[in-house]
């Protein structure tokens, strides 16, 4: 019964030292941070877009038809 616990002990010990070892990264190397990717922007916030949106426009639909006080 005492050669059981030695080995259930060692055992227990061998797992913690193997689990406290890949928490720290010392068993696999460590990977370089993954980039962020860019933000998104959307149609309504990108300033090339509307000035774009304003170059299409047809002349003579200066305002937005269903504008009231027009």
């Amino acid at each position: 019964m005492l050669k059981f616990l030695l080995v259930v002990a060692l055992v227990a010990v061998a797992v913690y030292l193997v689990v406290r070892a890949a928490q720290r990264g010392t068993l696999r190397p460590s990977r370089p941070a993954p980039k962020p990717r860019p933000r998104q922007i959307a149609p309504d916030d990108d300033e090339d877009f509307l000035r774009d949106l304003d170059r299409r426009k047809p002349h003579g639909e200066d305002d937005d038809p269903d504008t009231p006080g027009h």
